[in-house]
């Protein structure tokens, strides 16, 4: 499996902007700039999208789906944290904050499911950050 999008740049770093389109077109011509990463203005950045990603891995349903359990609700934050490094920066950390309803699930054995879930999701697994997760059931 393959999945692509294009972005397009235009200008210098600072000044420029540019577009982010994805093959399935949720992402359509979506603005990003200096400002829409390192501001607030309204677009999205890398970051944003790997918190997208890294909050929408699936692997803890399909763990739990293994393990016998229903969820549901699972309810995934991520703040991914971008420092300083070098003359650029570097992504240095996911945290993952996830609540969950499971019916017939004790907290133990959910925080061990999601431990799992975490080490086998394809977005962990290529982030080279340090990955935190604080998983509760509510």
């Amino acid at each position: 499996m393959i999945r692509k999008a294009k972005a397009v740049w235009y200008g210098t770093g600072r000044a420029g902007s540019g577009q982010l389109t994805s093959d399935s077109a949720v992402l359509d011509a979506t603005p990003y700039s200096f400002k829409t990463r390192f501001e607030n203005e309204k677009g999205t950045n890398p970051e944003e999208l790997i918190a997208v990603a890294h909050a929408g891995c699936l692997a803890l349903a399909f763990g739990l789906q293994a393990a016998g359990f229903n969820p549901t609700e699972l309810s995934t934050e991520a703040g991914v944290t971008l420092d300083p490094d070098g003359p650029g920066f570097k992504i240095s950390k996911s945290a993952l904050t996830l609540r969950g309803k499971v019916p017939n699930l004790d907290d133990a054995d959910f925080a061990r499911i999601a431990g799992e879930a975490e080490r086998n999701c394809p977005v962990s697994k290529v982030l080279n950050a340090t990955i935190t997760l604080d998983a509760k059931l509510v």
